[in-house]
């Protein structure tokens, strides 16, 4: 049973690897054997600053995430960029694990902590630690917002709402594509 467990494990995760690989620049990569390896995680090849145990703050240029990170990511995560609603791989899961930053793997949310808005953006009413989600006036768009920045990188994660459930009334809703999701072992 235990080997049955291991293999579907390992079949969920293939997508996973397969969509990072894909997703990866075409640019040059950044010393692609540098990568932290460790049970139940994710790799990103060719960015150096992605660890799911490393929380020291990241002072790192946008030109130098601009080499790291594939361009979608780059323009949600460095320019506040959003995805459409209802099309992310996340604002309509349940599944049970961890999420995490995509640019640099800082530990942000909890699946106990997601809920169904339905906003179209997956939405979570409290964070995983008091450091894992930083906030920003945002003024853009004619209206005054808060905004969710990565406590590690300041990426760009979403905006901060106060129309959430209980315990907290906050909806931190996030796009699903500055988010790495990785499932509880069985």
């Amino acid at each position: 049973m235990k080997t049955k467990n291991q293999l579907l494990s390992v079949l969920f995760l293939i997508p996973l690897f397969m969509f990072t690989a894909c997703a990866q620049s075409t640019k040059k990569q950044v010393n692609p054997t540098k990568s932290i390896t460790m049970e139940n995680s994710l790799q990103k090849p060719g960015n150096p600053y992605y660890s799911h145990t490393n929380t020291k703050k990241l002072n790192v240029t946008d030109a130098e995430w601009k080499k790291v990170l594939p361009e979608d990511v780059y323009e949600v995560m460095r320019n506040a960029d959003t995805e459409r609603p209802f099309t992310g791989k996340y604002w309509n899961t349940d599944d049970k694990g961890t999420y995490y930053c995509a640019s640099c793997g800082n530990k942000l949310f909890r699946s106990g902590a997601k809920f169904s808005s339905n906003c179209g953006w997956p939405s979570f009413f409290e964070q995983d630690n008091k450091n894992s989600v930083i906030y920003k006036t945002d003024n853009s768009l004619g209206m005054e917002r808060i905004e969710a920045l990565c406590g590690r990188c300041d990426g760009h994660l979403g905006h901060l709402f106060d129309d959430g459930p209980e315990p907290t009334g906050k909806r931190y809703c996030m796009n699903s594509i500055a988010l790495d999701f990785i499932a509880d072992n069985k």
